[in-house]
């Protein structure tokens, strides 16, 4: 396992919803927002450790995250699910498979793998290519906690609408994205964390994600020492929604850094 000198540093690429925020075509207060906070690129974080970058989705503003990170290096992408917020970013790994002349490791439950393999067929066809494509390794998850370059990473299930997705639990930290429910033997996982991320999209219900109260109800019952809300949308400005939290609960905004001690 690594050292307490190796812990994670999780870096916010982007913190917003499906569509962004600002959304096209709106002018609301938070999409006209002069508050940089208040502009989110679709949903992924960036885990830095052991001089190791370990990504968790390619969203389809992968390109721009990796350029504003100054991302050199990237040694495995963990997929939450296969919507295309999540995965539309994928070609975009073919400059790390230029620069490291190696396949990158991905990783994933049984679903997400195949809907990979189908939306992105040109990738793993028995065929020679015109030109570059992508070098991965797929791995498909079975549940069981596994190993990434000496830090363990438990997938978590969630339930996303009718849709059974993964979070991911990795040393004292949690990143849980679009979810709409976490089941009690995923929430037992999910104890004496130092970091937890969690999908708080607005205070108005929604059929496949977490209202910022149901969230809160999370923390609660968790116990983390930090807090963390994503994949938000245009409903919650980041200062005033920020002021209503409790102590130990943010907002994430794209960009943010955050060192993972240990657990609790």
């Amino acid at each position: 396992m690594i050292s307490a000198a190796a812990w994670p540093v999780i870096t916010v690429l982007g913190s917003g919803t499906s569509v962004g925020v600002p959304t096209i075509g709106c002018h609301c207060a938070v999409c006209t927002s002069s508050d940089p906070r208040d502009n989110r690129l679709r949903p992924s974080i960036l885990i830095t450790y052991g001089g190791r970058n370990v990504l968790i989705d390619t969203t389809p503003d992968f390109r721009q995250q990796a350029l504003r990170a100054r991302l050199d290096r990237l040694d495995a992408v963990l997929f939450t699910h296969a919507h295309a917020d999540h995965i539309m970013g994928l070609d975009d790994v073919r400059p790390f498979n230029y620069h490291q002349t190696a396949p990158i490791p991905v990783f994933g439950c049984p679903d997400t793998i195949a809907a990979v393999r189908r939306i992105f067929e040109y990738i793993f066809a028995d065929r020679k290519n015109e030109s570059h494509v992508p070098r991965l390794e797929l791995h498909t998850l079975d549940g069981a906690p596994f190993d990434l370059f000496g830090l363990e990473f438990v997938p978590i299930p969630l339930r996303h609408g009718r849709a059974w997705i993964y979070g991911y639990r990795f040393g004292a930290a949690a990143y849980l994205t679009d979810h709409s429910a976490i089941p009690e033997e995923s929430m037992e996982k999910l104890r004496g964390l130092d970091v937890l991320f969690l999908d708080a999209l607005r205070y108005r219900p929604h059929p496949t994600h977490t209202t910022v109260d149901r969230a809160l109800e999370h923390v609660a019952r968790l116990a983390p020492r930090r807090a963390f809300f994503t994949h938000i949308c245009h409903d919650l400005p980041h200062a005033e929604t920020e002021s209503r939290l409790p102590d130990g609960v943010r907002l994430a905004y794209d960009g943010l850094e955050i060192a993972v001690g240990g657990a609790r």
